[in-house]
């Protein structure tokens, strides 16, 4: 066969992939209930098509085919009608190809090329030079998702995408847009109710970033299957000759917790796999004889189920009565099983089913010309502070995702007015958030609150049922440590730009301060000599230093001086990071220049993973938020400096650099052979007794011969918890050791702490 005839060949097998691909996504939309605007879809795909042609991604197969799968969610998954499946196909048109969002308009319409134009990533900077670019754009989304909320609909059905497929990049690219899911698009998915979409996110991320522990959890799942379907028929049994005698059309589905799920309970509750004991839960999804009893037949079924199985007194959750903001709507109720088991068990309607599985897009009803009708109590208050947030931005990157993220919030209570009328708010908010949500003059002027007619400080966290009036005054003011008071994105927003408002003036009389003292000492300012300045005062802003100066809490003498001059050299420690240092048996070594440090040149590979050895460890920032040993799951993150800081990968602070700097991320792994020794802490909790701890040095000192550094004990009423520094060469060695203590009778819980 020549190359010619290959070539037609395969051309011949991608069309027909692409038009099988198409031809499914067609079925599937005229089997929906939306309108059958076959046309304009078949339109967009023809267009979308001849866009990109000839181009692949990196997976080999024709680049049309993502878009085709992302319109495909969009329609299945999500729910959505032709507008947004024609955006989806459309969404990378304008990006990757000479097309602009005015062609889009003319062919399309001015509702489809908004949105497009809403999906297609932006040049040019919000945030300043500093700025990340996933910020900036997350930013574009967000503005044009406070117009029409299809833009961010569609955009997670993009990112479901590319972490299906994300087998085809490079690792540093993995965690970069692992993180971004993580941290951003999971809570977003969640927020807006697609609960489903949202797990395989977190469950996607979770199985790129910690591969060993995602294969480990799924192996122990699927080892259980069997028994777990024996627990499911045995406990639903008697339920569904309950459900048959109230007459009633239903379903009953098994739902297992996810990997991801079960890690992250694995980790905040210091157990293992076999220690969680809810990895199992029911759910029941019935016909209602009509709309009007929906609410009135689940809780029939919920006092029927009762009637068989004991029911937990604190785990009941009526969404039913007071449904999410997202609205989410079912009965939530935990019942002890024959086999001495907690059960969830969540009742729902088949109408309040779809809107957990698709989300708001579910009740959402779509006019004729692309418009939206929402209904009036949903999201609406989310997205007004989505608003407030954007029309004040934070001047950091960081700070203003973090800001969106915090709105993201999941778990939500529910705080009565003095009048009785109900707010939804989210979990561990305080009363100063809740006057903060009323009314910004309401928030900067509250001196406390009443809660339940009991007079508490505006920091006192509210409970869900509370009866709050928030008391004011006209003298009281923001003050920088109402910060600490706050947990909402709306509250800390406000806050800080009354404070940014305040402290203007202050920074004005800093930089005439500023300016007086350097002419005084004959001194003709440059900006790198200020940031010089505010670095030797240890603050990370011109304006912070402006700031400080004009509140007189920084004073400008010889010091400074001899630190423009260069006769002043400022201590390593107060970066906020901490050389590494191996503790060798003999001896220890000295602490090595700043001259050692891996600098990365201009031409670095950033998709090759570097490599960390005994003998180049000290090449590298190890941040004091996160103490990784060898075997960890590790990154590299390229600083300011173009150094190079090594992170764990679940550590907060690389969760947040890789949402908001990935191009900076590096593919980061462990080449060590057990010549040199690292800190590590265990956690130990169980039953006190005589001799305990001369068991666990036993263990850790003599069969073991390992050193420990300290140890700490505290026992209270017979229990007893405590710390144990060590030196180890690496993770293995870490398990070596916590699978030898838990032979120790009466240790109850065994950990590592971070």
């Amino acid at each position: 066969m020549t190359m010619e005839e290959d070539l037609k060949l395969r051309e011949a097998a991608d069309e027909k992939m692409i038009n099988d691909a198409f031809e499914v996504l067609l079925n599937d939309y005229l089997n929906s209930r939306h309108r059958k605007k076959v046309d304009l879809i078949t339109k967009a795909f023809n267009f979308a098509k001849q866009a990109h042609k000839g181009v692949r991604r990196l997976s080999g197969e024709p680049y049309i085919m993502h878009p085709i799968a992302v319109a495909q969610i969009v329609c299945s998954e999500i729910g959505l009608g032709s507008t947004s499946i024609c955006a989806a196909l459309l969404h990378d048109v304008v990006e990757d190809t000479e097309y602009t969002v005015e062609d889009i308009s003319n062919m399309f319409g001015p509702k489809i090329a908004q949105i497009v134009d809403g999906l297609t990533k932006i040049s040019g900077g919000i945030f300043g030079e500093q700025a990340s670019a996933q910020a900036e754009n997350f930013k574009k989304l967000l503005l044009t998702m406070s117009e029409d909320i299809r833009v961010i609909l569609i955009k997670i059905a993009d990112r479901l995408h590319n972490m299906r497929t994300l087998d085809s990049q490079p690792a540093n690219k993995q965690y970069k847009i692992a993180g971004e899911t993580q941290y951003l698009y999971a809570p977003l998915a969640h927020r807006l109710g697609l609960y489903k979409i949202k797990s395989e996110l977190e469950n996607l991320s979770f199985r790129f970033e910690h591969p060993e522990e995602y294969a480990d959890i799924a192996s122990k799942l699927s080892a259980t299957q069997a028994s777990r379907h024996q627990l499911f028929d045995n406990f639903t049994a008697p339920i569904e000759d309950a459900l048959k005698k109230m007459g009633l059309k239903y379903e009953i589905r098994e739902r297992v917790k996810t990997p991801y799920s079960i890690w992250t309970k694995m980790q905040n509750k210091h157990v293992t796999f076999d220690e969680i004991y809810d990895i199992l839960a029911v759910r029941i999804i019935f016909t209602p004889t009509s709309r009007e009893k929906e609410d009135e037949e689940c809780f029939n079924i919920y006092v029927s189920l009762s009637k068989l199985y004991k029911s937990h007194p604190d785990r009941l959750r009526d969404w039913v009565n007071h449904p999410k903001s997202n609205g989410y709507q079912a009965l939530h109720v935990t019942l002890m099983s024959k086999e001495g088991l907690w059960i969830e068990v969540q009742i729902r309607s088949d109408r309040m089913d779809e809107i957990a599985e698709q989300g708001l897009a579910a009740h959402w009803k779509y006019k004729e010309g692309g418009e939206y009708s929402e209904d009036e109590n949903e999201l609406n208050e989310w997205l007004h502070t989505i608003k407030e947030i954007l029309d004040d931005p934070q001047p950091d990157a960081m700070d203003f995702l973090d800001a969106i993220k915090l709105n993201l919030f999941a778990s939500e209570i529910f705080i009565f007015t003095p009048k009785g009328e109900i707010k939804t708010m989210p979990s561990n908010c305080t009363a100063l958030d809740f006057a903060f949500s009323i009314h910004t003059f309401l928030g900067s002027h509250c001196i406390g609150a009443k809660v339940n007619h009991k007079l508490v400080p505006m920091s006192h966290r509210l409970q869900s049922g509370d009866q709050v009036e928030i008391l004011t005054s006209k003298s009281q003011h923001v003050s920088p440590a109402w910060i600490n008071f706050v947990n909402t994105a709306k509250a800390k927003a406000k806050i800080q730009s009354i404070l940014r408002h305040d402290n203007r003036e202050s920074q004005k009389n800093g930089e005439d301060i500023l300016n007086e003292w350097a002419k005084k000492n004959s001194i003709e300012l440059t900006p790198a000599m200020i940031d010089q300045l505010a670095e030797f005062h240890d603050t990370k802003r011109r304006e912070e230093f402006f700031q400080a100066l004009g509140d007189k809490t920084i004073l400008l003498g010889d010091k400074d001086l001899d630190e423009l001059k260069g006769k002043n050299k400022k201590s390593e420690s107060s970066g906020g990071w901490r050389r590494y240092v191996p503790f060798v048996k003999a001896k220890k070594k000295e602490e090595p220049a700043e001259s050692e440090l891996f600098v990365v040149p201009e031409k670095f590979n950033r998709k090759k993973p570097i490599y960390i050895t005994d003998d180049n460890i000290r090449q590298y920032k190890f941040p004091s938020c996160c103490h990784p040993i060898p075997g960890d799951d590790v990154l590299g993150y390229i600083d300011n400096k173009n150094q190079i800081e090594i992170h764990k990968r679940a550590c907060p602070v690389a969760n947040k650099l890789k949402t908001s700097y990935g191009n900076r991320i590096l593919d980061a792994k462990w080449d060590m052979h057990k010549k040199l020794f690292f800190d590590a802490t265990i956690r130990l909790s169980g039953i006190d007794r005589r001799g305990l701890v001369h068991e666990v040095t036993n263990v850790i000192s003599q069969q073991l011969s390992v050193d420990i550094r300290r140890i700490l004990f505290t026992t209270e009423d017979g229990i007893f918890d405590g710390s144990i520094d060590l030196r180890v060469h690496d993770c293995a060695d870490l398990k070596q050791i916590m699978d030898s203590l838990k032979e120790v009778d009466d240790l109850k819980e065994i950990s590592r702490i971070m």
